[in-house]
């Protein structure tokens, strides 16, 4: 990296920092190192306004108002987040349910998935707590531009497609500024624009479930973003078995059956919000889903180790 503010060859300057409760990693190619990490710096400050935006730990947050409202009265909302909770909703019904913002109402104290936790909860103490997950109680009215949730104790949050969110805005707002290549990488949730400061393509790695620092296979992307959903990302073993921290929102339980689910897609939001959901679908359902939607690919890695790949899928 240049160490001054002249210009130089095209080059490709980053900035890591902890954003969202992940760590995302910035890069820009450019000619000028200033310039770079004006930009990097822009990119930033948008990813920090829409955690203020979506954050269930900030009281002030337009998704902490919406639940403390749960069951008594709408809430006006601005137009970004309505737009956000109206195509969480499209992604809810395009999955049946298995991507759902509602699942904040899930108790913690249950699934804390640390070392404390020696049980699963019984299948009928899982079930009562989902009890309150079901998208279909999020009533949005566009014209108002307000958002109900219908019952007292609902609770929704965007942990499944936040990140998503925020890397693809920050990737919109790179752009429009003149940043013509790129990559913001969300905890390896990413998404790309424009090539590598040598020209070519960039090379992203699919992650290994077993060894997640070594990948699996690479694929050139570019103008695509990609996102995994792995159980060796957060996980608890119980007499030997090892469970997911992902949690079926029909049965309140962990799945099982698949290490990662690896979802390639021209925009990051989509490409995360249905990482998890095709886990919770299982490999038939999830493929066939994945190959219905243009433009759209899928990698999945059961817990036996065999591969199955969307019907686009070249691997190397």
């Amino acid at each position: 990296m240049a160490t001054n503010n002249t210009l130089v060859g095209l080059q490709e300057f980053k900035l890591a920092q902890k954003l969202m409760g992940n760590h995302f990693e910035i890069t820009v190619v450019a000619d000028d190192e200033q310039w770079a990490h004006e930009n990097i710096r822009k990119a930033i400050a948008e990813i920090q306004r829409i955690e203020n935006l979506l954050s269930t730990f900030k009281a002030t947050s337009e998704t902490n108002q919406i639940n403390e409202a749960a069951g008594q009265h709408p809430i006006k909302v601005s137009a970004e987040m309505l737009g956000l909770v109206q195509r969480s909703l499209k992604i809810s019904a395009l999955t049946d349910g298995a991507f759902d913002i509602t699942y904040g109402s899930i108790d913690k104290s249950l699934w804390n998935f640390d070392k404390t936790m020696a049980a699963l909860p019984d299948a009928k103490t899982a079930a009562s707590m989902v009890r309150l997950i079901n998208y279909k109680n999020v009533i949005v009215d566009a014209e108002q531009q307000t958002i109900f949730l219908k019952e007292a104790g609902m609770r929704i949050g965007f942990g499944g497609i936040g990140k998503g969110y925020a890397a693809e805005m920050a990737k919109q707002l790179l752009i429009q500024n003149g940043v013509t290549s790129g990559i913001v990488n969300a905890s390896g949730d990413l998404t790309t624009w424009g090539v590598q400061a040598n020209g070519q393509p960039w090379r992203v790695g699919i992650a290994n479930p077993d060894m997640p620092h070594v990948p699996l296979s690479h694929l050139q992307l570019s103008n695509m973003a990609i996102a995994t959903s792995g159980n060796y990302e957060k996980f608890v073993i119980i007499d030997g078995k090892k469970y997911s921290h992902t949690i079926n929102p029909r049965t309140g339980l962990p799945v099982n059956g698949i290490k990662s689910v690896t979802i390639i897609s021209p925009n990051a939001e989509l490409a995360d919000a249905l990482a998890t959901p095709v886990t919770i679908m299982g490999v038939n359902a999830g493929l066939h889903l994945i190959n219905q939607i243009h433009h759209l690919e899928c990698i999945i890695i059961t817990d036996d180790n065999n591969i199955y790949t969307s019907k686009n899928i070249h691997l190397n």
